[in-house]
């Protein structure tokens, strides 16, 4: 059975919102750290792309302390919030400007807009599809067993470390939610849709798999129909929510658990999870949607969810094991 990952929301409850000062750094958990996803997780790579998708000018990063960098929020995001919960100094570095011994703490290749389909988000410009995430891991990768000397102790260094993939939401708010640029809505059913992006994301992580990836944390989509895009473009009738898609959208989530456990089962020594983040934020309707309202909405919004998904970092601990 997949691990799901929807426990400690009390916790999680708790403390969002709190001023918490920083934890006092310890041991490291992890080696390095890499990550995967959009615009919840881009913390600078988009910056030098062309594109709407970008968030290096305020009022983003108005909280941060070096200001706007990338991040899609006014402060930290989630990413890290994770690093500093598993012990690193400092912040994950973006692939645009990661370089020397620093990819040795990992690297985040995130980007706004980004999914796992290639053309999804392109009518914001340009971004980076996992595909060409995991090209850039792939040169990282290289870079390291250069590093290390050989590929012996390369799989043992990578084979310890985190990877956090969250993909998937823009192939729905960026792509199959937009008639008006993608025919995909008009293609596949909603069930047909995540038929297609499943089996696309399973080779993507097969791939991730084969350059030495073997602790994965996959996010499950949020709640999406609780987008002020979604809102403004659909309307709720009277509800809080877009409540089509956010049923919709679970048939991606459906099958994202089931493909964990495949992976587990016919990968050696493969450590995947699956987080159900729509569980999560479902648990108190106020909590959805402060965490919501930052998703994929690129250049039209920016709040600080420096404790969101705060229970997703404790849990991670099971990747420990």
């Amino acid at each position: 059975m997949a691990i799901v990952v929807t426990v400690c929301c009390m916790v999680f409850v708790m403390v969002l919102g709190l001023d918490l000062p920083p934890r006092v750094y310890g041991e490291q958990q992890v080696p390095c750290i890499f990550i995967f996803g959009d615009s919840l997780a881009d913390n600078g790579n988009n910056n030098g792309l062309v594109t709407k998708a970008k968030a290096n000018y305020q009022p983003y990063g108005i909280d941060f302390p070096t200001g706007a960098t990338g991040r899609f929020s006014n402060g930290r995001n989630t990413i890290d919030i994770i690093a500093e919960f598993l012990g690193f100094n400092d912040s994950i570095k973006p692939f645009a400007i990661a370089n020397g011994r620093d990819i040795l703490e990992g690297v985040n290749y995130a980007s706004g807009a980004a999914g796992i389909r290639e053309e999804t988000g392109q009518q914001q410009g340009d971004r980076i599809s996992m595909d060409r995430q995991l090209q850039n891991h792939q040169t990282i990768v290289s870079r390291i067993a250069n590093m290390l000397g050989n590929d012996s102790a390369t799989k043992s260094y990578l084979a310890k470390c985190i990877y956090l993939v969250g993909m998937g939401n823009n192939d729905y708010v960026n792509n199959y939610y937009m008639p008006k640029f993608y025919t995909t809505s008009l293609q596949y059913t909603p069930e047909q849709f995540a038929i297609v992006l499943i089996q696309q994301f399973s080779l993507q992580l097969r791939t991730l798999y084969r350059l030495g990836a073997r602790k994965v944390a996959l996010n499950g989509l949020g709640l999406l129909g609780c987008t002020p895009k979604e809102l403004a473009t659909y309307g709720t009738n009277g509800s809080s929510c877009v409540q089509f898609i956010n049923d919709e959208v679970q048939f991606f989530n459906d099958k994202l658990r089931l493909l964990v456990d495949e992976l587990n089962s016919n990968l050696t020594n493969a450590n995947f999870i699956y987080v159900n983040v729509s569980g999560i934020l479902s648990t108190d309707p106020a909590l959805a949607g402060n965490s919501v309202h930052q998703l994929h909405l690129v250049s039209t919004s920016f709040i600080s969810f420096t404790h969101d998904f705060f229970c997703f970092a404790l849990l991670l601990m099971s990747l420990l094991i």
